[in-house]
């Protein structure tokens, strides 16, 4: 069949593999000038596009994000993973308490030590229950106040459901936290050079096995046509397919086909009662000096512009960009937030004084430059009602797929889970 797939992340490129390598004629319209989605990247070395990359926002992947190393190791990357277990750790009381294991959680001193073990047990339950379905009718607010303590409920998870979700902090379901414990590991995998290569195989496996990807693409329309096809305009020009999958988020999706949608669906999926995203918004130094000795800091003190800081070079090597020492500094924060409108400059400002809190020897000169990536629809909230809120991947118009980062409930987010869903999607069509 001949199958337009709106999207160039991970979900649509994976669709889009397996369709192609089944023998469909299949062209990827991506808005932006690379793919990847929310996992691209930007050069960070003087060999620019031949150097290494870094993911515009934080990425690493889990031991057990199986769907992912499978699909490097089809693209013959599998030498490319470097795997570690970094230091992972939470600010608390203006120090640095390491927090990414058993020990660690005995070792956190702002508990009291009756409450580390009883958050050390329940962390165990949460790794060993394979049900979320058990957890479903809960907030992860008052899970873990009942279960975990209100000690460390205060120091370690309030802090964090606030930073990440703001005033909805109270109404995220207890299956986000579950996946959170569950689903990952405290060993972490990483490509040297950066995701990059894997997403320019990724890519080149796509068109050999006869795809196409349009880069710069604008969807204005999509719609049914008599004979049971599906239209598609880009930039003015019509594109006629068998089937069409769009892996944009829905609220996009709606107004891509608000002509060819009815009514009530685009005020169920569309509108106000929709999957709410934040965006993110980072901030990355290039430094001469490292910050930090963390490689992960989730930050649970107040005051502080961002949730947490990311020393990427706490895990890779620095003789991999150059000697640059590479740090993040990440938020989600609602589409209306002031930091989406300032310049570089401006966040950059806002955001040293708060490096100066965690390392008083910080300094300005210590800055070689810097970059600000900002990007909607980053972070689902995972409310008690959202599972409702999902539209069937099956939409009202004949022969158009919906599947997007919302799908992966009760993940919230990962190149993991997209490539999973791309697979289930491709196996449907």
């Amino acid at each position: 069949m001949k199958l337009g797939v709106i999207g160039g992340g991970v979900l649509g490129l994976t669709v889009a593999l397996r369709r192609a390598q089944a023998g469909d004629e299949v062209i990827i319209f991506e808005k932006g000038q690379e793919s990847g989605g929310l996992a691209a990247s930007f050069p960070v070395t003087t060999k620019g596009k031949d150097g290494a990359h870094l993911e515009k926002y934080y990425h690493h992947i889990f031991g057990t994000d199986k769907d992912i190393i499978r699909l490097i190791d089809e693209l013959g990357l599998t030498s490319e993973m470097v795997w570690k277990k970094p230091n992972s750790a939470i600010l608390r009381d203006g120090k640095i308490f390491r927090l990414d294991g058993v020990v660690s959680i005995l070792r956190l001193k702002p508990i009291p030590f009756i409450d580390r073990i009883r958050m050390g047990v329940v962390g165990l339950y949460l790794k060993l229950e394979g049900n979320y379905q058990r957890l479903s009718k809960t907030t992860a607010n008052a899970w873990v106040q009942k279960w975990m303590g209100k000690n460390s409920y205060e120091v370690v998870w309030k802090p964090q459901l606030v930073n990440k979700f703001g005033d909805k902090y109270d109404q995220i379901a207890m299956p986000w936290l579950w996946s959170r414990i569950h689903e990952r590991t405290f060993a972490l995998g990483y490509m040297r050079g950066g995701f990059n290569k894997f997403y320019v195989k990724l890519e080149e496996a796509v068109k050999k096995a006869g795809g196409q990807v349009r880069f710069g693409a604008n969807i204005s329309a999509i719609k049914p046509t008599p004979d049971g096809k599906v239209s598609i305009t880009e930039s003015g020009q019509e594109y006629i397919f068998d089937k069409v999958v769009t892996t944009v988020p829905t609220r996009v999706f709606t107004k891509m086909a608000e002509a060819s949608l009815p009514q009530s669906y685009i005020e169920k999926y569309g509108g106000a009662n929709s999957v709410e995203h934040y965006g993110a918004q980072v901030v990355v130094l290039s430094l001469k000096r490292s910050v930090m000795p963390a490689y992960w800091l989730s930050i649970t003190d107040p005051g502080y512009p961002f949730l947490a800081m990311v020393e990427h070079t706490n895990f890779m090597p620095t003789s991999d960009y150059d000697g640059q020492h590479l740090l993040y500094m990440g938020n989600y924060l609602p589409h209306t937030h002031p930091y989406f409108s300032k310049s570089a400059e401006e966040m950059v400002k806002e955001f040293i004084p708060a490096i100066k809190r965690i390392n008083p020897d910080f300094d300005e000169s210590w800055i070689n430059r810097f970059w600000v990536w900002g990007g909607p629809y980053a972070q689902p909230i995972v409310t008690m009602d959202y599972y409702s809120k999902l539209p069937p991947h099956e939409t009202p118009i004949p022969n158009v797929y919906l599947a997007n980062m919302a799908h992966v409930y009760p993940q919230d987010r990962g190149q993991n889970y997209s490539i999973k869903l791309g697979e289930k999607i491709a196996k449907l069509l």
